[in-house]
């Protein structure tokens, strides 16, 4: 069987979703999973995980998704063999990130396997005050591109500086870093957004316990001392 994540607009109505698992069905395709990813304005976003007999048939597939009435196939991508659960993908990825005994497993962590969870063809680690990119993975923009994007879209207040919808950032609380994802030609949608933050905040806090942890056996005595 391969599997595939299929991402679609469809009208926010009863019923658009089950005649769009139904025309899959009609070609011998599976929905093995579903993911709302964004809704408003009358359309849901969602990503479907499909199983197909045989590669050949994805064409088709599409091709009967197309024919329910005002839904759109905005992009098709392969999974690997684990079949693209997001939940279980985050929870590995937060997992490999506390499991982190040093800033450079724990920013390894981040790129490599946060940006697979985000769909991401690239992730970056930048440091929000010097500029300097500390970890990537993907080809990425350069420095001084990631380095504008964060800029801006912490003086803007946005996510989406430069208008830019299929990269998404958020920072590392407390340790001054960046996480920040791109990919080519589909944007990130507000559940992904929300991925990206609540990665940035797991990778902050087990960085700055990282950082204690440094000091301590840096000067253990430090814990003998009254009021510690």
């Amino acid at each position: 069987m391969e599997t595939y994540v299929m991402r679609v607009w469809l009208p926010d109505r009863p019923g658009a979703l089950g005649a769009v698992a139904s025309r899959i069905g009609a070609v011998r395709g599976d929905v093995v999973g579903i993911d709302i990813l964004e809704t408003g304005a009358g359309i849901a976003v969602d990503e479907l995980v499909v199983r197909l007999p045989q590669e050949s048939l994805i064409d088709l597939v599409v091709a009967e998704v197309h024919e329910v009435d005002g839904v759109t196939v905005e992009d098709v991508r392969p999974v690997g063999e684990a079949g693209g659960d997001p939940r279980l993908d985050a929870l590995e990825t937060a997992a490999m990130i506390c499991g982190a005994d040093t800033m450079e497993e724990l920013l390894r962590a981040l790129v490599v396997h946060g940006g697979c969870t985000l769909g991401a063809e690239w992730t970056s680690v930048v440091d929000l005050v010097a500029g300097a990119v500390w970890a990537t993975s993907g080809t990425a923009p350069n420095e001084a591109w990631l380095s504008a994007f964060v800029r801006g879209a912490r003086a803007s207040g946005d996510d989406q500086a430069m208008g830019a919808e299929d990269v998404a950032w958020a920072p590392l609380p407390g340790v001054d870093l960046a996480l920040v994802a791109g990919r080519s030609g589909t944007p990130f949608r507000a559940k992904e957004r929300r991925q990206v933050a609540a990665l940035a905040r797991v990778a902050g806090t087990r960085a700055r316990e990282v950082g204690r942890d440094r000091s301590w056996r840096a000067h253990p005595s430090a814990s003998m001392a009254p009021g510690h």
